[in-house]
């Protein structure tokens, strides 16, 4: 039992089958609302971005926030330590700039200074995000859950270190030093990972992150970003063995599947055999996640046997999605206004 989710052992069940592939006969669904008689509280999730040397402002803020949400099916409160999409560049020299709500780690580097890369203890972000998990750590115990920090994909933080357009070019011109970068920054992800889980341990067991998944063991959702520019022939030659590498690595990986660009990789991902599933994020301008018009994707996704994480579903949609969709490795988020109007949902999905 957790202090902001009372039916927390129930929930964790649940997700354990849904990772060790188990027919649960309906879908995971995580439901959000505000709880009844209390206004809802929104949490600012660039606290700790805004208050660095101050991580109870952040800690304190998602408390507040998860006493007055009501946390219906597997949803649970998580505290994710977000420092910014890809922060793992910051560890590595990057020069992180906080702008309009998001944190832009772009810092292009010529090839003599990435020849040799070394994670530096005293780097100061590495130094906060230990700290931030730390104190979190204390806080945390008997009453919430704690996600690792966006530690970011492997060549994307390549990215941000070289410069994307750089980095597009150095396909081409460079690529052996290209792979060299990659495997050197795999190994101090890696690192961090390791160093970070173990910490995170202390306080319960398995392992969560940003997309608000519990998992009994080691899990994380692997990325590509820079993958929408690049063709199905270089994401094989240069992402693929990364993102299979990983999956080596860790118990369990989802792949962040982000906007269009991306669906030419589709079938690369697929024959992955290691990856547990797919998250799709259609993308600014696109049809929501809810909209038939990824269907055949999602059909796709799930007759390879591989789960299907979907992010923002509609809640007027979901009738109609769990008509359309495999429940077998399904999971949905979704929000509700009210507390009542969530435990309707669930009792509509036999969940009551």
């Amino acid at each position: 039992m957790l202090l902001y989710k009372e039916d927390w052992e129930e929930a964790k069940e649940r997700l354990k089958a849904w990772w060790n592939g188990e027919d649960l006969r309906q879908p995971i669904v995580q439901v959000y609302a505000p709880r009844r008689g209390l206004l809802g509280i929104s949490w600012d999730r660039w606290s700790f971005v805004r208050y660095p040397e101050d991580p109870t402002i952040g800690i304190r803020g998602f408390e507040r926030a998860c006493e007055g949400t009501f946390f219906a099916g597997e949803a649970y409160p998580n505290l994710h330590i977000n420092l910014g999409p890809g922060v793992m560049a910051a560890y590595l020299g990057a020069s992180p700039k906080f702008i309009s709500e998001t944190v832009w780690f772009e810092t292009p580097k010529p090839w003599e200074e990435l020849q040799s890369l070394e994670l530096d203890p005293a780097n100061p972000w590495w130094y906060r995000t230990k700290r931030i998990a730390s104190m979190a750590l204390e806080a945390s115990k008997g009453k919430f859950i704690i996600g690792t920090t966006d530690l970011g994909g492997i060549m994307d933080i390549a990215a941000s270190l070289r410069g994307s357009n750089n980095l597009i070019i150095d396909l081409f011109r460079h690529p052996r030093q290209v792979k060299e970068l990659c495997w050197q920054i795999l190994e101090l992800w890696h690192r961090c990972y390791e160093e970070l889980h173990a910490l995170l341990s202390r306080a319960s067991e398995g392992s969560s992150a940003w997309m608000a998944i519990w998992c009994p063991k080691r899990w994380y959702p692997i990325q590509c970003d820079i993958s929408a520019m690049l063709s199905p022939r270089l994401f094989e030659a240069y992402v693929l063995p990364l993102l299979r590498e990983q999956c080596l690595r860790l118990d369990h990986t989802i792949y962040h599947w982000d906007g269009p660009g991306q669906i030419a990789h589709l079938d690369a991902l697929l024959g992955i055999e290691e990856l547990d599933g797919l998250q799709w994020t259609p993308g600014a301008g696109q049809p929501g996640t809810s909209s038939p018009y990824w269907f055949p994707l999602y059909r796709k996704i799930q007759r390879k046997g591989k789960r299907l994480v979907l992010l923002g579903v509609d809640k007027e949609s979901l009738p109609f999605l769990l008509k359309e969709l495999s429940p077998k490795g399904l999971l949905i988020q979704t929000n509700c206004t009210t507390e009542d109007e969530a435990k309707e949902l669930m009792k509509s999905l036999g969940r009551a």
